[in-house]
């Protein structure tokens, strides 16, 4: 699996409608389905696949999850990373992720 590939976009941060105040940057589909084809047969539980992100100076390991509702992967921001990056639901945010491999 190539690791080399960073993928860029900028999106606005959503909340998950549930009792969790769970925030999420939906990718954009097509940068969804070059990530698809990097990682085919290596995802994790739940379709999951670990990355490691960047915006702005703020670097994060996390995993993105296949949301069959919007047909793209969806990214946590964690309440540090927000805190950090002063932003909130609603707003926009440049991230760049890059694919973890296996000895990742």
């Amino acid at each position: 699996m190539s690791t080399s590939d960073a993928f860029s976009f900028t999106a606005e941060i959503w909340l998950w409608k549930a009792d969790a105040a769970w925030h999420f940057i939906s990718l954009p589909t097509s940068i969804a389905d070059e990530i698809a084809d990097v990682v085919v047969g290596q995802t994790r539980g739940f379709g999951s696949v670990r990355v490691e992100a960047t915006s702005g100076d703020v670097q994060w390991t996390t995993s993105i999850f296949p949301d069959k509702k919007s047909g793209t992967y969806i990214l946590p921001i964690k309440k540090d990373v927000r805190r950090q990056l002063e932003c909130a639901a609603g707003d926009d945010l440049t991230v760049t992720l890059r694919v973890i491999g296996e000895a990742g």
